[in-house]
């Protein structure tokens, strides 16, 4: 289709001429949208919201309820300093920092009968690189391991241990926590 030029006089002016393309001559792509809708729909409104207090299944399974740069307090028991959580015991933990945690300092987690599944690392205020050699062996031991800041190694275990996972923690407290986190 060829471009049609259309002749509009301009208000006030001498003969001039204002040259425009038709809007037949190319149609229009409308692009997506990448916006995001922030306001509820209005059936979301009205839903009402319910809260579920999670309980304790058994007193056995092992929950990290707070922790600040002294330590733990896991299942009401205030623990200090680095600690080993294993099914139905907590341990001191004799390491200062990642920079400790060795062949040697992990050998209870590959030990334990029975087998656990996943060992949860909390590393202290961030998420350090451990030697690839102790990951390596451990996998080869049969045990997952998952390496995080302590805040997010805290959650991690009370998420598989919920879920019923066989699962331990070795957490270093974070430096750098001002007060109690829960």
């Amino acid at each position: 289709m060829a471009l049609a030029a259309l002749r509009v006089p301009l208000r006030g002016a001498t003969p001039q001429w204002k040259f425009c393309f038709s809007a037949l001559t190319a149609p229009t792509l409308r692009q997506p949208s990448r916006s995001h809708r922030l306001n509820p729909a209005d059936d979301e409104l009205y839903q009402r919201t319910t809260v579920t207090r999670l309980e304790r299944d058994s007193p056995d399974i092992m929950f990290v309820d707070t922790y600040s740069s002294q330590g733990f307090i896991i299942n009401g028991d205030r623990v200090i300093g680095p600690c080993a959580i294993i099914p139905k015991a907590i341990l001191q933990w004799k390491v200062g920092s990642y920079r400790d945690i060795t062949l040697e300092s992990l050998a209870l987690f590959h030990l334990l009968v029975p087998r656990i599944e996943i060992l949860v690392l909390g590393t202290g205020d961030r998420v350090e690189r451990l030697d690839p050699n102790i990951l390596k062996f451990m996998r080869q031991k049969g045990l997952a391991v998952e390496v995080q800041d302590t805040a997010n190694a805290c959650a991690t275990f009370n998420f598989l241990t919920s879920e019923r996972r066989l699962t331990a923690a070795g957490l270093i407290p974070p430096t750098h926590a001002e007060k109690d986190h829960g």
